[in-house]
């Protein structure tokens, strides 16, 4: 529980930026599943699902909510999953 005003407020923000995140997060692991299931019924549209799943991905890096790093691993391992 806060002791102060200002304790309470940031105890307030960190719930709500947490739930934002928290949605945010699942909408790249559900894009990231729909390539590797693109890629695994070899859907003619796989490169149309990749491109939009590397942009979700790249706003999030760039928002802060996953790490750089991160976003460069998963584009990289999707792109060798396409090229396979």
């Amino acid at each position: 529980m806060a002791n102060s005003k200002s304790a309470d407020k940031r105890a307030r923000q960190n719930r709500s930026r947490y739930e934002l995140k928290h949605a945010q997060r699942s909408i790249v692991r559900t894009s990231v599943k729909n390539v590797l299931s693109a890629v695994e019924s070899k859907d003619k549209k796989v490169k149309d699902i990749f491109k939009d799943s590397q942009a979700k991905i790249d706003r999030l890096a760039d928002k802060g909510v996953i790490h750089k790093n991160k976003a460069a691993r998963l584009k990289s391992r999707l792109n060798s999953k396409l090229k396979s």
